[in-house]
């Protein structure tokens, strides 16, 4: 069952076949549990709102229809919509998560002298990333700490992707600008 695509184990998990629930689940997973890390500072939290995700995946997978959006873009959607929900929740007031944490790119193996270097550039970054609008913020993390492809981001983000390259190049300036 593993083999099969997302669509198939959709199709599975809406006529009651648990083993494919599971398998979404486990593929899924990890990155949208560093989609919801990278927006939210504390990982309890972030592991709290990420089983809620998935909690909403079930209770409205007998709504959703492959020919709409592809399964993973429509969990991003809700991954989305529920960490702003959240996040207004707070009234804006949260940190951001060092990047260094949500893209787990330190090795055991490195440099001290280099792991210091890159978690001092990734600060920055961070601080950087602060500064810019939601919504390019929100681009250059699907993008680029994640590593989605332009046709993925707007179809989590629910955008054409003529508009996700505006807000990518937008934010790329303002994060140039923000970083100075």
């Amino acid at each position: 069952m593993q083999d099969l695509s997302d669509a198939e184990l959709v199709e599975r998990a809406q006529a009651g076949e648990r083993e494919a629930l599971t398998i979404l689940y486990d593929r899924h997973h990890t990155r949208i549990f560093r989609y919801v890390r990278a927006r939210i500072f504390d990982t309890h939290l972030a592991q709290d709102l990420v089983g809620e995700v998935f909690l909403k995946m079930v209770t409205h997978l007998a709504d959703y229809r492959s020919i709409d959006v592809p399964f993973s873009a429509w969990l991003y959607r809700i991954a989305h919509n529920h960490v702003v929900n959240h996040i207004g929740r707070k009234e804006n007031q949260y940190q951001h998560v060092p990047l260094v944490m949500a893209n787990e790119i330190n090795s055991r193996n490195d440099n001290p002298a280099r792991l210091v270097e890159r978690q001092l550039a990734l600060e920055e970054m961070q601080q950087a990333l602060a500064k810019i609008d939601e919504t390019q913020r929100e681009v250059i993390i699907l993008r680029f700490l994640l590593g989605h492809s332009l046709k993925e981001v707007a179809a989590m983000l629910d955008k054409s992707v003529a508009a996700v390259k505006s807000q990518q190049h937008r934010g790329l300036l303002a994060l140039e600008v923000a970083m100075k």
